[in-house]
């Protein structure tokens, strides 16, 4: 059962490039992760400087397992340091038999 990660970040007008450049070494690291499938990041029209990072992932064991990957943990620690707010995260299941399971 696939999952979805939303993460929803807002970003200074400065920093804009910095966090666009880590957030591309934060997805090359991430496609070699057992059980990412894929992922987007899309910039609002309507809010600049806001950012939504979706990545799509085999089971939530997969996305926990990333979550707490220490190259991971070290990029996203930098694009806090560059936000305005600290970063929002929410998990999707595509079913609701995988949330019961917890896979």
């Amino acid at each position: 059962m696939a999952i979805k990660v939303i993460i929803e970040r807002s970003v200074s007008p400065d920093n804009q490039g910095e966090v666009a450049e880590l957030l591309k070494d934060l997805r090359a690291k991430a496609i070699r992760q057992p059980g990412y499938i894929s992922g987007e990041t899309l910039f609002s029209v309507d809010h600049a400087g806001t950012h939504v990072a979706i990545s799509s992932w085999e089971s939530l064991r997969d996305w926990k397992a990333w979550e707490r990957n220490l190259e991971r943990t070290a990029i996203v620690d930098k694009i806090e340091r560059l936000l305005k707010a600290k970063s929002k995260v929410s998990v999707f299941a595509t079913t609701p038999r995988s949330i019961a399971e917890g896979v």
